[in-house]
């Protein structure tokens, strides 16, 4: 089970409506859902919340550092509340998924991405769930920054959205540890986009 729930971005109003903040969209989405107000909290370096689903709580996190930093907020919430990392999940933006499409899994690399960069550091370890919500690509690496960075076309956002809430009606699986259901019901989702 998911007793975690970290959405990745950047703090600021200037970050809020961009790519790399997808992430933070999700869990603040999740939240709003089921009316729980995200509280800064300082001595995480975030906003964080709680939410109760079939029995089970789940710390909800936005860190408050910037991207490269995630690490810190995850840790000290982990740290805190005891939470091993396995019942860790950080959503994410994903560059090599089509804007809307999202994945789930445990594990793996970084991909460069480096919020999940800093919390494998932090922690020693890449074994906590992803979920990865695609953005779309560029076209070249070295326009990666800057993409990330700006807002999506409307249509993409409409896409991103879409996946976003497509992702909400399954959250309560995820959160009860149920990945397989979650993984089928999620994985086969792209069909709709």
């Amino acid at each position: 089970m998911i007793q975690l729930l970290v959405g990745l971005g950047n703090p600021g109003s200037e970050y809020t409506e961009t790519r790399h903040n997808v992430g933070a969209w999700l869990v603040s989405a999740f939240a709003e859902q089921h009316n729980v107000a995200l509280q800064v909290e300082r001595k995480f370096s975030g906003s964080c919340g709680t939410v109760v689903i079939k029995g089970i709580e789940c710390k909800l996190l936005l860190p408050l550092t910037y991207m490269n930093l995630s690490g810190q907020a995850v840790h000290a919430v982990a740290n805190y509340y005891k939470i091993p990392l396995n019942a860790i999940l950080v959503v994410h933006d994903e560059l090599d998924f089509t804007p809307g499409m999202v994945r789930l899994k445990c594990g793996g690399g970084h991909g460069g991405h480096k919020g999940l960069q800093d919390i494998i550091r932090r922690f020693g370890s890449p074994d906590f769930y992803r979920l990865r919500i695609g953005i779309g690509h560029p076209g070249h690496k070295d326009l990666v920054a800057n993409y990330v960075l700006s807002r999506p076309s409307c249509s993409d956002r409409d896409k991103i959205m879409l996946g976003i809430d497509k992702t909400l009606t399954i959250m309560p699986e995820i959160i009860q540890g149920k990945m397989d259901t979650a993984m089928q019901l999620l994985h086969g989702q792209e069909d709709l986009l």
